[in-house]
C-alpha cells in the first residue's frame, strides 16, 4: 500500500538535491521538433565533451518548452545561478556551451544564447520571462512540460503531481470532483467545446462496476501537436486527470488512445503508466483507499476520422474506424457496450490543477463561457512557429504577431486557417477576433485542437482550400454516401476551379453538396466537410471570381501546379489536351 505523504517527501528531496545538486543540471528539449532538429545528437556531443573534459554533469531529456523555432534547445543549470538556455544548437555551439557549464563563462558570439529564467543578472543576456511567447502566456496544462523530465514520476511528485488525486480520495466525495469541474467551466478541448463536468456527470448514472475513461490522443488535424507534446513532456499529468476522472464518475477503466507510429508519445505514456502501478498510484487500493483503476495504451492506424468518439471506440475493439449511431451514446453504451466517456488529452490534463486549485480559479482565467487556457500551435508563413498556453480572451492578431512574431521575409499575412481542414478559412481582418469558442464560430471558424496555419500574401486561397477539400475527401471512412460522394464531388468541383476550368454554377453547386453533406452525414467528418470552403469563399471570394471570370491565379501558385489524369499510371501519359478527363494534383501522390 503506498503512503501518499512519504511518496511526496522522498520525491521532494530527490528534486531538491537536483536543483540544488553540486552538479550542473542540464535539460535537452527532446519531444518531435527537438528531435527533428538533432536533439539526440546534440545530447550525445554534450556528454561526449564533458566526459572528455571530466565534467561530473547530469543530463536528461524533457519536453518542448514550447518554442519550437529555436529546436534544439540546451537548459543549463549551474549551481547558484540562474537557468540560462541557448537555442538552435549546433556543432559550432556545443564547445561554448559544455565551457559555460565548466566555467561559467558565456560566449555570446557562438552560444546561441536565448535568455534565463530567475532573478540573477546576466550581462548581455535578455530575461526568457520577457519574450512575448514567454510572458503572454499562462502555463496550465503544460507548466510542467520542458521542466520536469517526463520519465520520471518523483519529479512530477515534488512539483505537485497527483496531490489533486491525493486529496480527493482522503475527502472520499466523488461527487465533490464532479461538481468542482462543472463549475470551473471546463469545455472539452478536442474541438467540441461541450462541458467537462457535465459530460461526466452523465457517467455518473450510468450502472457499474465496468466503465471507461478514453483519453483520445488520435489528433490526425495537420498542425496541431499539443496533445502529443502533453504526452511527451508531462504524460503523470494526462494520468491523474484520468484517474480523477474515473474516480469521480465510478469507472474502472482507462485508455489512451493514440496513432500508431507515434513513438516518443506512445513510449512515454507507456513508461508513465508503468511507473504509476509501480507507485501504487495504478492498480487495487490506489494510495490504501477503496479505489482499483488500471490503465492501457491502445493504438490506431492512420486514420483522421478514428478522432471521432464512437469510431474510436470500434478502432479500439478491432473494427474499421467508422462512426457509429447514437443514440445509444457512449455514457449509457460505449465500449463493448459499457458505459464509456471520451475527453481530449488536453481536457484530461486540466483536471488536476482545476481541482488543486478551485473551480474560482479556472473560471477567474479567460473570456466569456471560454474559461481557462488554450493551447495554440502556430505553422506555416510566421516567424515563431511553437506550442504556445494562453488564456482565452487574447485576439488572433496577439497570436500571430506578439507571440509568433508576425510573417517572415517583410510579407503580409493574407489567410489563417484554424480549427484542422475541418475549421476555417479567415482573412486579415480576423486578426481582432478574440480568442472565444462562439466568436470564432461566429466568424465562420472554429478552434478545434488549437492549430493554426498562417499563410502570407503570395498563397492563393482557392489553392489552399483544395489542399484542404483533398485532405477530407482521403479520409472520409466512406460509411454514409453524403460525405462519401460529396467530398469527392466538393473536391472535384474545387480542382476545376483551381485549374481555371470552372462552369456556371459552380460555387451553388458546392453549397448544394455541402447543405446536403450536412444534413445528411454521420459524423461531423461530412457535417463540417463544406464548412473551409464556405469560409474561404466569404473571405476571400475575389480568388474564387479570379479563377472562374478572369481564369487566371490570382498570385501565380495554381498555374505552378502539375496535373495528372486520374487514370494514369505512369508521367509519360500526361496529355493536356484532353481536358475531359478528370485530374489530380501530382503533389496530392507524390
Amino acid at each position: 500500500m503506498a503512503d501518499f505523504s512519504q511518496l511526496k517527501l522522498n520525491a521532494e528531496k530527490e528534486w531538491e538535491g537536483l536543483v540544488k545538486s553540486s552538479k550542473p543540471w542540464v535539460r535537452i528539449g527532446s519531444s518531435m521538433c527537438g528531435q527533428a532538429a538533432g536533439a539526440f545528437g546534440v545530447s550525445v556531443a554534450i556528454s561526449t565533451q564533458a566526459s572528455a573534459r571530466n565534467l561530473n554533469i547530469n543530463i536528461d531529456q524533457v519536453g518542448c518548452i514550447g518554442l519550437c523555432y529555436l529546436e534544439p534547445i540546451v537548459d543549463v543549470l549551474r549551481p547558484g545561478f540562474s537557468r540560462v538556455f541557448f537555442g538552435n544548437v549546433s556543432d559550432g555551439s556545443i564547445d561554448s556551451i559544455v565551457r559555460y557549464i565548466e566555467t561559467g563563462e558565456l560566449d555570446h558570439e557562438k552560444g546561441n544564447i536565448i535568455g534565463y529564467l530567475g532573478d540573477e543578472e546576466v550581462e548581455g543576456v535578455s530575461n526568457l520571462n520577457d519574450f512575448k511567447g514567454i510572458s503572454l502566456q499562462r502555463r496550465v496544462a503544460l507548466k510542467n512540460v520542458g521542466n520536469i523530465v517526463p520519465g520520471d514520476i518523483n519529479q512530477y511528485i515534488a512539483n505537485g503531481g497527483y496531490q489533486a488525486l491525493n486529496d480527493s480520495l482522503e475527502a472520499g466525495k466523488p461527487e465533490d470532483v464532479v461538481k468542482v469541474m462543472q463549475e470551473s467551466g471546463l469545455r472539452g478541448r478536442g474541438g467540441a467545446g461541450f462541458p467537462t463536468g457535465l459530460k461526466w456527470s452523465f457517467m455518473v448514472r450510468s450502472p457499474g462496476p465496468v466503465k471507461y475513461i478514453l483519453a483520445n490522443c488520435e489528433e490526425g488535424d495537420p498542425g496541431a501537436y499539443n496533445d502529443k507534446g502533453i504526452l511527451e513532456g508531462d504524460p503523470h499529468m494526462l494520468l491523474e486527470g484520468i484517474l480523477l476522472a474515473g474516480y469521480s464518475t465510478g469507472a474502472s477503466n482507462g485508455i489512451v488512445f493514440i496513432r500508431h507510429g507515434h513513438d516518443g508519445p506512445i513510449d512515454r505514456t507507456k513508461e508513465a503508466i508503468s511507473q504509476a502501478y509501480s507507485s501504487g498510484l495504478l492498480g487495487k487500493n490506489i494510495l490504501g483507499h477503496d479505489f482499483d483503476f488500471d490503465i492501457e495504451v491502445s493504438l490506431t492506424g492512420d486514420s483522421y476520422v478514428a478522432g471521432e468518439e464512437t469510431a474510436l471506440m470500434e478502432s479500439i475493439e478491432g473494427k474499421r474506424a467508422m462512426p457509429r449511431f447514437k443514440p445509444p451514446f457512449p455514457a449509457a453504451s460505449g465500449l463493448w457496450g459499457k458505459p464509456t466517456t471520451i475527453n481530449n488529452v488536453k481536457t484530461l490534463a486540466y483536471a488536476p490543477e482545476i481541482i488543486k486549485h478551485g473551480e474560482g480559479w479556472f473560471s477567474s482565467i479567460g473570456v466569456n463561457r471560454s474559461k481557462g487556457t488554450v493551447i495554440i500551435c502556430l505553422n506555416g508563413d510566421i516567424n515563431k512557429p511553437g506550442m504556445y498556453e494562453v488564456p482565452f480572451g487574447l485576439t488572433l492578431g496577439d497570436i500571430i504577431h506578439e507571440i509568433g512574431g508576425g510573417i517572415p521575409n517583410g510579407k503580409s499575412l493574407k489567410m489563417l486557417q484554424t480549427g484542422g481542414p475541418l475549421g476555417g478559412v479567415l482573412g486579415k481582418e480576423s486578426l481582432d477576433i478574440t480568442l472565444d469558442l462562439e466568436e470564432m464560430s461566429q466568424a465562420g471558424a472554429i478552434l478545434g485542437s488549437g492549430g493554426i496555419i498562417v499563410a502570407d500574401e503570395e498563397k492563393c486561397a482557392v489553392d489552399m482550400t483544395r489542399i484542404l477539400v483533398a485532405f477530407c475527401q482521403f479520409e472520409s471512412c466512406g460509411k454514409c454516401f453524403p460525405c462519401r460522394l460529396g467530398m469527392v464531388n466538393l473536391l472535384e468541383i474545387v480542382e476545376r476551379i483551381t485549374r481555371c476550368e470552372a462552369r456556371e454554377g459552380d460555387l451553388d453547386l458546392m453549397k448544394d453538396v455541402g447543405q446536403n453533406m450536412q444534413m445528411g452525414s454521420l459524423c461531423a467528418h461530412g457535417q463540417l466537410g463544406f464548412n473551409p470552403i464556405r469560409s474561404a469563399i466569404t473571405y476571400f471570394e475575389s480568388d474564387f471570381i479570379s479563377h472562374i471570370k478572369d481564369s487566371k491565379c490570382p498570385t501565380g501558385s495554381c498555374e505552378k501546379l502539375v496535373y495528372l489524369p486520374k487514370n494514369t499510371r505512369a508521367l509519360g501519359e500526361i496529355n493536356r489536351e484532353n481536358q475531359d478527363k478528370q485530374y489530380i494534383p501530382i503533389n496530392n501522390i507524390i
